[in-house]
């Protein structure tokens, strides 16, 4: 009698460790499956981040200044080696001049249309006394193409640091003259003319009218 209260008190052992095991394995898929989105955010908010902060020519130390998140943290995050809390990714997303979820906002994600309006001062990327320019492309694009609207005043001239190699600008102009380096080269615009130069050198557009110069200029990064 013993002998078969061993047995099914065994059996019963064996049965609970197998449910055990199971269970475990089950809640194991379950959190590895659980935690991919969180992964997937985290490599898609590296990747934001990188891409807006070269995008703007902005060093690790430019973007730790503007959004008071440290330098560490800041390559941490773009390594994909760190997971930012809230408060870190809006302070980020507002030294971009984006809402949270323009920053983390995952392809697909969104409407089909993207609308700038022309008072949207989050596009106005630079104002001064020689040069207006308001960004025409999404900022919340992964794309290495940027759109821009440059007005430049008689005399005032945007004159650029070389860009990454392979960086090529075209652009139309649409109003006034305007004259274009490129390294040592140089060409004269007049309204409707259009060109591209390398972008990876020093250039320049000068306007060399006497009326202010409206340009439309496509960057495009290799």
């Amino acid at each position: 009698m013993q002998d078969k209260i061993s047995v099914i008190l065994d059996t019963k052992r064996r049965t609970r460790s197998g449910a055990s095991g199971r269970s475990t394995g089950s809640s194991s898929r379950k959190r590895a499956l659980g935690s991919e989105p969180a992964d997937a955010i985290n490599r898609h908010l590296g990747g934001r981040v990188k891409h807006l902060r070269s995008a703007r020519g902005w060093s690790l130390e430019s973007l730790a200044n503007a959004s008071g998140v440290s330098r560490s943290m800041l390559s941490q995050i773009e390594r994909e080696q760190a997971n930012p809390t809230l408060a870190v990714t809006l302070r980020i997303a507002r030294a971009f001049g984006l809402t949270l979820g323009e920053l983390i906002e995952m392809p697909g994600a969104a409407s089909a249309v993207t609308v700038i309006r022309a008072n949207d001062h989050t596009y106005h990327y630079r104002s001064d006394q020689d040069c207006t320019i308001r960004t025409l492309s999404p900022l919340n694009l992964e794309k290495d193409v940027e759109f821009y609207e440059v007005r430049l005043k008689a005399g005032g001239a945007l004159r650029s640091s070389p860009h990454f190699e392979g960086t090529r600008e075209f652009l139309t102009l649409q109003k006034g003259r305007l004259r274009i380096e490129s390294a040592s080269d140089a060409e004269e615009l007049t309204p409707g003319d259009s060109a591209s130069y390398r972008a990876d050198v020093p250039h320049a557009l000068i306007n060399t009218g006497k009326t202010e110069s409206i340009v439309f200029l496509i960057v495009i990064y290799r």
